[in-house]
């Protein structure tokens, strides 16, 4: 019982560090050389379709996935280190990242795509 006792106060210290350094990331994301706020992407608005749609793949690929797995991840070693089953947050990990992978190569067709048909 002592040892679960110290397993959830080390839980619960970690966590508010976790979520502290993952805000700071989060706040520090940049278009390029400076920060970049009230802007959809660089000349355009959030009104057009293709920035809108763009700023959403961005979005999903670089930031919530990638976030998302490294929780996953966290919580694979939790289970780990209680002794329960881990596999399903590591697999979970690796789809996060999957869909990351994915959004970045949809962002890579939008952005070649802006060319129209030649």
């Amino acid at each position: 019982m002592k040892g679960q006792s110290r397993q959830y106060r080390t839980t619960l210290v970690l966590i508010p560090g976790f979520l502290l350094v993952c805000t700071s990331l989060l706040l520090a994301q940049t278009l390029g050389t400076a920060p970049v706020f009230n802007r959809a992407v660089l000349g355009q608005t959030g009104a057009q379709p293709e920035g809108a749609f763009f700023n959403f793949i961005n979005w999903i690929g670089n930031v919530v996935a990638p976030v998302a797995a490294g929780g996953a991840v966290f919580g694979g070693v939790v289970c780990y280190l209680s002794g329960r089953p881990f596999a399903r947050w590591l697999l979970g990990a690796a789809a996060l990242l999957g869909v990351s992978g994915l959004t970045r190569l949809l962002e890579f067709w939008i952005l070649q795509g802006t060319g129209g048909v030649s």
